[in-house]
């Protein structure tokens, strides 16, 4: 099932628009899902920097550290 997308806009290279186009052409994937599933390997090597939920570290006596 596809998740509601949100429209944004980007700002490629000529190159970089050169070679998703001929990748598009090879492999008829849209451009589209090629930026998505390069977002998605930038969110998942930047993953240390964003928030989230924090796990509890206890000193083996039940303790927080």
């Amino acid at each position: 099932m596809s998740r509601k997308k949100i429209s944004t806009t980007i700002y490629v290279t000529p190159e970089q628009a050169d070679r998703l186009k001929l990748l598009h052409e090879r492999t008829k994937v849209p451009v589209a899902v090629y930026i998505r599933e390069g977002i998605d390997l930038v969110l998942e090597r930047y993953e240390h920097v964003l928030p989230g939920q924090m796990t509890l570290v206890t000193d083996g006596s039940g303790k927080e550290r």
